[in-house]
């Protein structure tokens, strides 16, 4: 508790927008809020994976990193947030995991954001997570977050399907499809007009057989770290400073930035 007051003594004075961040990454959340134009103040990162928080703190070495998300004290930070992000784990309610639910190890972390919410009382959140969650599940989030989810497809901003559920009080603008293109994003080889599957962290052994993180362009290849990147609308190279498998494991963990950014600029154009 001292650690988070000392830090918003120190920075108390500073201009901007004040962002919480649970289940960080690598810090898409502050790329995305620049990219929509938004000014951060301070930009508080709730994360433990310690290859996801070297590629954040390389990227915004401003970040303030608190750590672990459960039993966190929020309460210091109320009234003081103006957003709040997460996208909280998927690996018990997507079609790829064991479907335990809201009651799986990792996906019980949502209540982690629910308390969040509660307790920091921010002006805009947004909570993300996979679209192919049953309906029961899906209920239950929309009962505890109190609005519906808009359902967008990453596939109108980049070369990847990826279809998730995002919870937000922001007013979302009109969606214009980008139609961009796999071949569009390929360091090399040609492929047809066609969308990537989903960037997933898996890999070769995950389960899904013969479906892993990259599809399989033309030739047949594993597409290359930066092409993933440029899947998930990372800039090329925003990765680097970590081994190659963890990149490709933080990169499929995290958030196809422009349509984050895309949800944010309802913040923008909400308060001309």
């Amino acid at each position: 508790m001292q650690i988070i007051k000392n830090i918003l003594d120190k920075f108390k004075k500073d201009s901007g927008l004040v962002v919480v961040s649970l289940f960080d990454g690598i810090a898409t959340g502050y790329l995305a809020a620049e990219r929509a134009g938004l000014k951060i103040g301070r930009y508080y990162a709730y994360e433990i994976d310690k290859y996801a928080i070297k590629v954040a703190q390389k990227n915004y070495p401003d970040i303030i990193q608190l750590g672990s998300v459960i039993g966190a004290d929020f309460s210091q930070l109320c009234g003081k947030v103006d957003i709040l992000i997460g996208g909280s784990p998927c690996q018990n309610l997507s079609i790829a995991g064991d479907r335990t639910g809201l009651k799986g190890e990792k996906s019980k972390l949502f209540f982690e954001y629910v308390r969040a919410l509660k307790e920091i009382k921010p002006k805009y959140f947004l909570l993300e997570n996979n679209a192919s969650m049953t309906e029961e599940n899906k209920t239950a989030i929309t009962q505890y977050m109190g609005v519906e989810p808009v359902l967008i497809n990453s596939a109108m901003f980049s070369a990847q399907s990826r279809k998730r559920l995002y919870w937000t009080n922001i007013m979302i603008p009109p969606i214009v499809d980008k139609n961009i293109y796999l071949q569009d994003i390929l360091e090399f080889g040609v492929t047809e007009r066609q969308k990537s599957k989903t960037v997933r962290i898996g890999g070769w052994g995950s389960g899904w057989k013969d479906r892993h993180e990259w599809d399989m362009p033309n030739p047949y290849r594993r597409y290359t770290t930066v092409e993933l990147e440029r899947l998930q609308t990372l800039p090329d190279g925003y990765t680097d400073g970590i081994a190659d498998n963890q990149r490709r494991k933080c990169i499929g963990n995290g958030w196809t930035t422009d349509v984050i950014a895309h949800i944010l600029k309802g913040i923008k154009e909400g308060n001309k």
